[in-house]
């Protein structure tokens, strides 16, 4: 815990689990003299009081982010323009501009133009989160061993980034800086491309017990019931992050839609390879394949990546 705060006032613009996360967070390491807070839905900004969440609640974003020297827009990627429109005439010379969006390019188009002189815009990214959400759901724990990725623009003041940057690692997490595309990129294969697969197998065994419930008799449906009852750790993980906020992941595939149809292309011709080695009986190249992806694995693991926790990427939305 820090003897003496970084920011008189850190104001965090969304309430769910990342912002609950960061209140907790700020918190336990004493970074901040005094946390504000401000969340859209009044039915989240009155459970976040229950429980005490931040030091003062404003209904006005524009209340939230006054005398505030670091605002954190945890809301969804889509949101940032909103937010940015809302705060720009309330920011102080000297203050820092973040969020935790798992999209940084359409974050910096979205929110830069409106930043007044003085104020700086630091893009961020916890590569954090579990598939629960809501204020409750939030856990001081939730970024430590985890990466946070810094994208400042160019031109950037690197005495806001270093100050950014020293926030994250107060908070247990490895800091990364690098270049918004190129985020967008490595993102796009490693966390957008496994959500929009999983939303895609748990409908597809929704539809599956459709037809089958047309089409068979009734002792040969497979029902809801049976997927549950029977789902395996593969199933059983594909349901975990397919639990994940609608909202933030419809923003995510849109705001970074370029780079995720890039990754889906390269998956599909793929995959296509995996059809035609079990159509063949092609034995060989699944046991080349499933070795060389074992071993990707295990590095994730060695590299302190698999975690503590069930874990989804920004599960609520930055949400």
């Amino acid at each position: 815990m820090s003897d003496k705060p970084q920011f008189q006032r850190i104001a965090i613009i969304g309430l769910g689990l990342i912002g609950s996360s960061l209140a907790h967070a700020v918190r336990a390491q004493g970074l901040a003299a005094h946390i504000a807070g401000h969340d859209t839905e009044a039915d989240i900004r009155g459970r976040a009081e229950a429980i005490y969440l931040v030091d003062s609640m404003h209904v006005d974003v524009a209340d939230a982010v006054s005398g505030a020297d670091l605002v954190i827009a945890a809301t969804p990627v889509g949101a940032c323009s909103d937010v940015a429109r809302a705060i720009k005439h309330h920011l102080a010379p000297g203050t820092i501009v973040t969020d935790v969006g798992s999209v940084k390019g359409s974050v910096i188009e979205a929110m830069a133009p409106h930043m007044p002189d003085g104020v700086h815009l630091v893009p961020g990214h916890p590569v954090a989160g579990t598939e629960h959400s809501g204020p409750e759901a939030g856990f001081a724990e939730l970024f430590r061993d985890r990466f946070s990725i810094l994208t400042p623009p160019s031109g950037a003041d690197e005495a806001a980034v270093e100050s950014l940057a020293a926030f994250w690692r107060a908070l247990g997490s490895n800091v990364e800086i690098m270049d918004a595309e190129h985020h967008d990129r490595v993102l796009a294969i490693t966390s957008h491309l496994p959500h929009l697969i999983a939303y895609t197998i748990v409908e597809t065994a929704a539809d599956l017990e459709t037809e089958l419930e047309a089409q068979s008799r009734d002792d040969d449906v497979v029902t809801t019931r049976e997927v549950i009852k029977y789902s395996a750790g593969g199933f059983r993980d594909f349901t975990r992050i397919a639990a994940s906020d609608p909202t933030m992941w419809r923003d995510v595939f849109l705001l970074n839609k370029d780079a995720v149809l890039e990754m889906l292309g390269r998956f599909t011709e793929d995959l296509s390879v995996l059809h035609d080695a079990i159509r063949d009986d092609d034995g060989d190249t699944l046991f080349d394949v499933f070795t060389r992806t074992r071993a990707i694995r295990r590095s994730v693991i060695e590299a302190g990546q698999a975690g503590r926790f069930q874990y989804t990427e920004n599960g609520d939305g930055e949400d």
